[in-house]
């Protein structure tokens, strides 16, 4: 490796098998790997045969630990970055290191491969010629609704992330904003043993996961396909007669009106409330 490069390495984001044979060759040849979580690579190093010094770079050490690794870059030495699974980047840390190596001149490459959102959308059959990745929705019910009802309107296919431990109220909130029919994928435990794609509307989505348990295990991709430009059209005018309603009634009671004038869902409306 003549000129010192930070390859950026998609990982297997399940089934092992699924690395390349590039990634593979390359994490060989880097003189160390940065890694979210030691614990998790070190078992795929080894099942290779590949042993690297390790160097941990998560969330919480990122800022500090990026001009150690950008000085070791500087001074000829290629290093690898991955994430726990799939690509690093994607709704995973890396993105301080990457800034901080590129704004010091040194080359970061990628390495492509495994990502849940995209082998999500592949077999989703929802349109994917524009899709928005939304990755994972706010933990706090209120700032989840509030970020839900502001993508009400939008017409590309989108696509979230979410744990085992708050699908169901995610569901839920979707349904709640976007309207039970809303046609949905999810895509569960993607390449693993157990791997599971449901398709059908939000209301029919969230039966099948309340109804059984064993479906609200592992991690999740959401995908909701978007607004239909009737039902865009419909959530704007019911937004336009909240925001003139809401000057003169309580926020409940003018989204309700606009709800039923317009035929857009109340929340979809509702969680505007702030923003007039």
């Amino acid at each position: 490796m003549s000129t010192a490069t930070l390859y950026v390495i998609a990982t297997p984001i399940g089934n092992l098998a699924d690395i390349s044979a590039r990634a593979l060759q390359t994490l060989r040849e880097v003189a160390a790997v940065c890694a979210e979580d030691t614990r998790h690579t070190r078992p795929l190093l080894a099942h290779y045969g590949i042993d690297k010094p390790l160097i941990a770079l998560h969330d919480h050490n990122e800022e500090a630990i990026a001009d150690k690794v950008v000085a070791r870059l500087l001074a000829g030495e290629s290093l690898a970055l991955v994430s726990d699974a799939g690509t690093p980047l994607v709704s995973d840390p890396g993105f301080k290191l990457v800034r901080a190596a590129r704004a010091a001149g040194v080359k970061v490459s990628p390495i492509p491969g495994a990502c849940a959102a995209i082998a999500a959308l592949s077999v989703a059959g929802l349109p994917s010629d524009r899709f928005a990745f939304e990755g994972f929705l706010p933990a706090k019910a209120s700032a989840r609704r509030e970020r839900l009802s502001r993508l009400a309107s939008a017409t590309a296919t989108l696509v979230f992330y979410e744990s085992s431990h708050r699908i169901e109220e995610s569901l839920a909130d979707m349904l709640a904003i976007f309207g039970g029919d809303r046609p949905a994928v999810l895509a569960r435990e993607l390449t693993k043993l157990f791997e599971t794609v449901l398709d059908g509307d939000l209301a029919s989505l969230l039966a099948q996961i309340q109804a059984d348990p064993n479906q609200r295990r592992g991690e999740f991709v959401v995908m909701v396909q978007g607004a239909g430009d009737d039902e865009a059209a419909q959530i704007a005018e019911g937004r336009r007669l909240y925001a003139r309603l809401n000057e003169h009634l309580p926020p409940s009671t003018a989204a309700k009106l606009a709800a039923e004038l317009s035929g857009a869902p109340r929340k979809a409306l509702y969680g505007q409330a702030d923003h007039h």
